[in-house]
């Protein structure tokens, strides 16, 4: 069967990491073609926005790639210079795929970070932001869509009919710490009960225990739309002269993973490393470099799925994997119509590169 052209839509949120897919993409596919379309986007002086696609999208297979999550991207409203909220990158993803549907084949939005990913459920009378974003999508026309270390992947229960692929890069962060860091006294922390089940995975390619913090909240106050930490009670095996993973899919103002770190440090560990899919940084990276030069942990690994300025890439606590690659074989396999059952498990493999690198090491 003849496969219909790929062709890439990469907004400005993204461009760094899509200009890397593209390339990836010319590797895998043995060929010099540019993937890249070429848009337009129009701010006008009030704060509205128009897409306008510049070349043909007619009969392709189009892959929508963005990042919700970017807090870099400006543009002048009222003559003054205005940051881009993740509500007005999903507005432009909105805008692409209506100026688009109709005339390509196929559409499938690759948004690592997941629009609303943290408001999943409803807790009273409450929006369910996550939910109604999916079923936008699913309305206007996109015909899959590829996401990353979703925080709660039940919420595709809401588009039961659009294919919704949720990839962890766990393997790509793994390759990246055998090959730096000693993994033969290890042991994985969960920061939470939430986070328990991505840190057992862990532990399990790793072949050490586990353990996990309870956080206790104070159920009578609301601080910034949470209940506020009270108490981090530790369960889980001895943590003293152990190096620790501490894994979440998310580091936001990091308060918690600190928190959790002092913890660790007070019962005897060693080397602590916080992992990531997406660090966020909410309220700057002030506290973490003064946690780094207080020995309270020894690097943290996070990807490159959601924007981390270059500031903090150049910081010697912080190492960033790549996944442009990744994305670029998921693209490559889904538009080739094959399994995708390899990508998303890919155990065998990895296991058999950890025993590699532990015999290398002795």
């Amino acid at each position: 069967m003849k496969k219909n052209n790929m062709k890439l839509i990469v907004l400005e949120n993204f461009k760094e990491v899509g200009e890397k897919v593209n390339k990836e993409l010319q590797k895998i596919r043995k060929e010099k073609e540019d993937y890249l379309i070429n848009i337009s986007n129009v701010r006008f002086s009030n704060g509205e926005g128009k897409v306008t696609i510049n070349d043909t999208v007619r009969g392709q297979d189009l892959y929508i790639l963005c990042d919700v999550g970017n807090y870099s991207i400006n543009y002048m409203m009222h003559g003054m210079p205005h940051y881009m909220s993740p509500d007005e990158h999903f507005q432009d993803v909105k805008r692409i795929v209506s100026a688009t549907s109709g005339h390509s084949a196929k559409i499938t939005l690759v948004m690592p970070l997941l629009y609303q990913s943290r408001q999943h459920k409803r807790k009273g009378r409450e929006s369910l932001d996550c939910a109604i974003a999916l079923q936008e999508l699913q309305n206007l026309g996109v015909d899959d869509i590829v996401t990353f270390d979703a925080h709660d992947v039940n919420v595709n229960n809401s588009i039961p009919n659009l294919p919704f692929e949720n990839f962890y890069p766990t393997h790509i962060i793994l390759e990246d710490l055998i090959k730096k860091e000693d993994i033969d006294n290890l042991l994985v922390v969960s920061p939470d009960m939430g986070a328990m089940e991505r840190s057992r995975y862990y532990a399990e390619m790793l072949g050490c225990d586990v353990g996990v913090f309870y956080k206790r909240r104070d159920l009578s106050k609301v601080v910034n739309g949470k209940n506020p930490i009270v108490d981090h009670i530790y369960m889980g095996s001895d943590v003293k002269d152990k190096d620790i993973l501490i894994v979440d899919d998310m580091i936001a103002s990091g308060g918690s993973i600190l928190d959790v770190a002092q913890e660790l440090k007070k019962r005897g560990a060693k080397k602590i490393f916080p992992i990531a899919t997406f660090s966020l940084f909410t309220e700057g990276t002030e506290k973490f470099q003064e946690a780094y030069e207080e020995g309270l942990f020894t690097m943290i690994y996070s990807t490159n799925l959601s924007y981390v300025p270059e500031e903090i890439k150049k910081c010697e606590w912080f190492h960033e994997v790549d996944c442009s690659k990744f994305i670029a074989r998921i693209i490559n396999t889904l538009h080739n119509q094959e399994s995708i059952h390899v990508l998303e498990n890919g155990k065998k493999e990895m296991l058999k590169k950890i025993e590699k690198s532990r015999k290398k090491k002795h």
